[in-house]
């Protein structure tokens, strides 16, 4: 289809370029835009990524200009609609299928994929904006100032600005600033489950019970709200005739070496990862030099740095409960996955011995 001189013509245009822009985009979204494993040629996957979404965020910001200002014009629409149909949307789709997980790791394809159907799904969004009577948008649908706030077309460029963001940024910090940056998150996870464990063993004994006789009424009422209202957690007996005392000092210690262990994870072994993806005859000479082979090593890594925190919430319920028994298993499980951890990484990624090997 080519614009015209003749608006009504161009309008009418521009109704079916839309719609074929929201049907590629719809058929994106729900096609299963899984990494194909047998596409062997050596294009980067990350790259096409970041290229892909750049283009789409300077689109969109064309876009969003022409949508607003006078005069209206479809035929500067249209011809961006179909730069985006004829190379930037199925770019970004097949970036989705280049990023096989034996490539660029499990959690790097799954991170792509998650951030390229965000993008599509708030284009999407924008798309559906875009006037189809003629005329630019009203300062109400600009602003999202009528009857439905914070959904106009302003509102919904920064959305797909972020979301281009996302994508583009993977390129910036690359496979290793992306493990590096979960395992932080997880890190900051147990954090804040260790700060509420402590929390609760500092505070609350036999003691505060005694404490009760002098407070007032009102205070008295009012804790007892709170107490319903979050159902306030046993805590440890002053006699602690199940030992649960020992074994909270013993806990604590060992999660904030566990929380030292991400660091030097991230440190030692993240910053210092051979550059992925690389592709057949790479993997080969790596695995035969250092007996190892990276990406299935860093996903079975990644894998046991996710359980951890679930198994610091496991530890804490355990304590909140005072059950001894649940907080030996816990602990032992917790323990034993960071073990796994420190086994698998005890040597660099050349099989040597360096820092992290001295200080596990």
């Amino acid at each position: 289809m080519v614009a015209t001189k003749d608006p009504a013509a161009d309008l009418e245009l521009l109704k079916a370029t839309v719609q074929a822009t929201l049907d590629l985009t719809l058929k994106l979204l729900d096609t299963s835009l899984d990494a194909d494993a047998t596409i062997n040629h050596e294009v980067n996957a990350i790259d096409l990524a970041h290229d892909t979404a750049s283009l789409i965020r300077a689109h969109v910001t064309k876009l969003s200009l022409l949508i607003i200002n006078k005069p209206f014009t479809p035929s500067a629409i249209l011809k961006i609609l179909r730069d985006l149909i004829a190379g930037p949307l199925p770019g970004l789709a097949s970036s989705i299928e280049l990023c096989h997980a034996a490539k660029y790791t499990k959690t790097m394809s799954s991170e792509l994929t998650w951030r390229v159907k965000k993008l599509l799904r708030e284009l999407l969004v924008f798309i559906k904006i875009i006037p189809l009577d003629g005329k630019v948008l009203s300062d109400d649908a600009k602003n999202g100032s009528g009857k439905v706030k914070g959904n106009g077309s302003l509102a919904s460029t920064g959305v797909v600005w972020q979301a281009c963001d996302g994508v583009i940024e993977l390129k910036k910090i690359g496979i290793a600033g992306l493990l590096g940056k979960l395992a932080e998150e997880q890190r900051e996870l147990i954090e804040d489950a260790l700060w509420e464990l402590q929390e609760w063993g500092e505070s609350g004994s036999d003691a505060d019970e005694d404490e009760d006789d002098f407070r007032s009424e009102d205070g008295n009422e009012q804790q007892k709200e709170l107490d319903n209202m979050f159902e306030t957690q046993k805590h440890i007996p002053t006699a602690d005739p199940d030992s649960i005392r020992p074994r909270f000092e013993k806990a604590t210690k060992s999660l904030k070496l566990v929380m030292l262990m991400y660091k030097a994870v991230v440190k030692r072994r993240f910053k210092t990862l051979p550059s992925l993806p690389y592709f057949t005859a790479t993997a080969a000479k790596q695995k035969a030099h250092s007996g190892t082979d990276v990406v299935e090593t860093v996903d079975t890594i990644m894998d046991a740095l996710k359980k951890i925190p679930e198994d610091t919430d496991e530890l804490a319920s355990a304590f909140y409960s005072l059950q001894a028994a649940d907080i030996d298993k816990a602990v032992e499980e917790c323990l034993s996955t960071s073990h796994k951890v420190v086994k698998m990484l005890l040597k660099n990624w050349k099989g040597e011995d360096d820092e992290f090997t001295a200080w596990v």
